[in-house]
């Protein structure tokens, strides 16, 4: 049932298309693309933002990558320049 919910954001290539505008909504398709990026892996925003501009087609990384550490599946330090996937709970 989750999978089906997520697709109707996805094109076939698993590509977000639409940001969502309900947050139960919002947060499944942050939950998916926390999943491209590795634990405990430190990113710089400018990786970050490559690895979202692949898997979106919508050119709003900025929205996403804070929506990311916004609902706690990745940290950003003080000065935002390094990123880490982090494990909820």
């Amino acid at each position: 049932m989750m999978q089906n919910n997520l697709a109707r954001f996805l094109d076939e290539n698993g590509v977000l298309v639409v940001w969502p505008s309900k947050h139960k909504d919002k947060l499944l398709v942050i939950e998916y693309l926390a999943t491209k990026f590795e634990y405990n892996k430190i990113y710089s925003e400018a990786e970050v933002n490559n690895i979202l501009k692949v898997w979106h087609n919508f050119s709003d990384w900025a929205i996403l990558r804070r929506s990311l550490v916004d609902y706690g599946y990745m940290k950003r330090d003080f000065g935002g320049y390094e990123y880490k996937r982090v494990s909820l709970g």
